[in-house]
């Protein structure tokens, strides 16, 4: 029961919106502007870098709170694996971003929340996901092709890394990861087959004149 609980309040704990939060100081509502997502991509195109760092930050914790400080309340119980609970806590916590409660269902694309989740349970990798990230954005200036190649580079780390394994609960964790960043971000894949993605030029290296 204890469980159950614990994987529910982490579905309301996901529910915050970070960039919602944020945007009542301002008096303002993300989902108005730009492409209307909530997410920080949308937060930093629209409002800036501080807005969407704040957001980014709070999006992390709604992931790394359930999975690191919630499995605490839990007694010990040897028919409980541990691995999947955590499991569990995390993608409610990342639903809960993606289809929050308090908000019509309408939240952002996971991302930040899941990597809190990874945070919490495989930190040696986040350097590396955000290296990938970081060099594919500054080469393409697209966002949300920087965050499906992360997704995949969290998959190769546990396939290669000699404290994890791909079959595993966090190993096919990141397999539903990068099949779920994939999905969250079909729109932008779209767009940017059709040539209509929004580029972030500002980082970019390499600029069309």
């Amino acid at each position: 029961m204890m469980i159950i609980v614990l994987i529910f309040l982490s579905y309301l704990l996901g529910s915050l919106s970070g960039s919602l939060l944020l945007g009542k100081l301002k008096n303002i509502d993300i989902r108005t502007l730009g492409s209307g997502n909530a997410g920080g991509t949308n937060a930093l195109r629209t409002v800036g870098p501080m807005f969407a760092l704040g957001t980014i930050i709070i999006d992390i914790f709604k992931g790394f709170i359930p999975v690191y400080l919630f499995i605490n309340f839990i007694d010990y119980n040897p028919n409980y694996n541990i691995a999947w609970v955590q499991i569990l806590l995390g993608i409610a916590a990342v639903l809960g971003h993606v289809f929050p409660l308090y908000y019509g269902f309408k939240g952002g694309k996971g991302a930040g929340t899941l990597i809190g989740v990874v945070l919490a349970i495989f930190p040696e990798s986040v350097p590396w996901i955000f290296l990938i990230w970081l060099l594919i954005l500054i080469f393409t200036g697209y966002v949300g092709l920087s965050t499906i190649c992360a997704g995949i580079t969290l998959i190769i780390i546990t396939i290669i890394h000699p404290d994890q394994k791909i079959f595993s609960p966090f190993g096919y964790f990141t397999i539903g990861i990068g099949l779920f960043l994939i999905y969250t971000h079909r729109s932008n894949i779209k767009r940017m087959l059709a040539g209509t993605e929004n580029q972030f030029k500002k980082v970019m290296i390499f600029k069309k004149k």
